[in-house]
């Protein structure tokens, strides 16, 4: 596994914890049970062409391990082995102390980081790289941790019982049957 994706790995899996995927996991803390960003998928939705990030992304993971080694020193941290991400060489509470410094208001290139943290929630969440019938059916683990409902027969998602007891808005007389506008 490369460098990058390792450290932009261990960064997501800060954001949204979960367990190893194997015991030589270095990304991964194993700080929660069950399912986290980095098994949902943050690095692949980093990497859809559509968001035109894949080229800065060894940079930004770069940026992110310099700010690492940095952490490390100014707290007496010893980072080993020397090889690979200095940031997955951190210990999860360590990851957590720099991930809320990198995210801090007024933080140099806290927008860098909070779109990072985003994309991990994102990727969880809703899995946002996939379509969202193909993410059920393949057991997305935010989707299925979240008990996120199936669509009906048809592939619409209908809601019986409203979010604030009663109907929003009646539904516009052009309305497609497949519930688009005309």
């Amino acid at each position: 596994m490369s460098a990058w994706r390792t450290a932009l790995e261990a960064f997501a899996d800060t954001m949204v914890p979960g367990e190893k995927r194997h015991s030589g996991d270095r990304a991964i803390a194993g700080a929660a049970a069950g399912p986290g960003a980095v098994q949902a998928g943050t690095v692949e939705l980093l990497c859809l062409p559509e968001l035109g990030l894949a080229p800065l992304l060894p940079v930004l993971a770069e940026l992110l391990d310099t700010r690492a080694v940095a952490y490390a020193l100014r707290k007496g941290r010893v980072l080993l082995p020397v090889a690979g991400s200095a940031f997955a060489r951190l210990g999860f509470r360590d990851r957590t102390a720099l991930a809320a410094e990198l995210l801090e208001p007024g933080a140099a290139d806290q927008k860098l980081w909070v779109l990072l943290a985003l994309f991990s929630s994102l990727a969880f969440d809703t899995a946002a790289h996939l379509h969202t019938t193909d993410a059920i059916a393949q057991r997305h683990p935010g989707l299925a941790w979240s008990a996120f409902p199936p669509p009906d027969a048809d592939g619409l998602w209908r809601h019986p019982e409203f979010g604030y007891g009663r109907e929003p808005a009646r539904t516009h007389p052009r309305t497609t049957s497949g519930g688009h506008p005309a």
